[in-house]
């Protein structure tokens, strides 16, 4: 029989079930730990699992096709389509390896940008100026 009182909560021991994974959401934060113990919960009913994973590879695969098409637009289709793949690499690790390969392309891509640009601004500011004529 318990001694608990409805309103009470128990408080896990060493060695009680669950215990290593409510010590692993302390330490990650309460926000973290709630999402972890929910996508536990997820796992846990093969229904609810199949519908969630369905849910994030929609959204992700959205979020890409979203990404790809402003790509020719100014603005963050890069960023968008590289966030799709970060919410399909939850679910799927060759996705997650696609988005690491990605992003480590899209950051030596904005280097080199950078490196050109301030190898103009270096031979700019090299040219003598130049008299406006009369």
């Amino acid at each position: 029989m318990s001694t608990e009182s409805p309103g009470q909560q128990r408080v896990l021991q060493p060695g009680d079930p669950g215990y290593e994974r409510a010590d692993e959401a302390r330490r990650t934060g309460p926000v973290r730990g709630r999402a972890a113990a929910a996508r536990e919960a997820i796992r846990r009913r093969p229904g609810l699992d199949r519908v969630y994973r369905t849910g994030v590879k929609v959204v992700g695969g959205t979020t890409v096709g979203l990404g790809i098409v402003l790509m020719p637009l100014p603005g963050p289709g890069t960023l968008v389509a590289l966030g799709g793949l970060a919410i399909l690499g939850t679910e799927s690790e060759k996705a997650k390896k696609l988005n690491d390969h990605a992003v480590r392309a899209a950051k030596a891509a904005a280097a080199a940008a950078t490196r050109r640009r301030d190898a103009r601004r270096a031979a700019r500011a090299q040219r003598p100026f130049r008299a406006a004529r009369a």
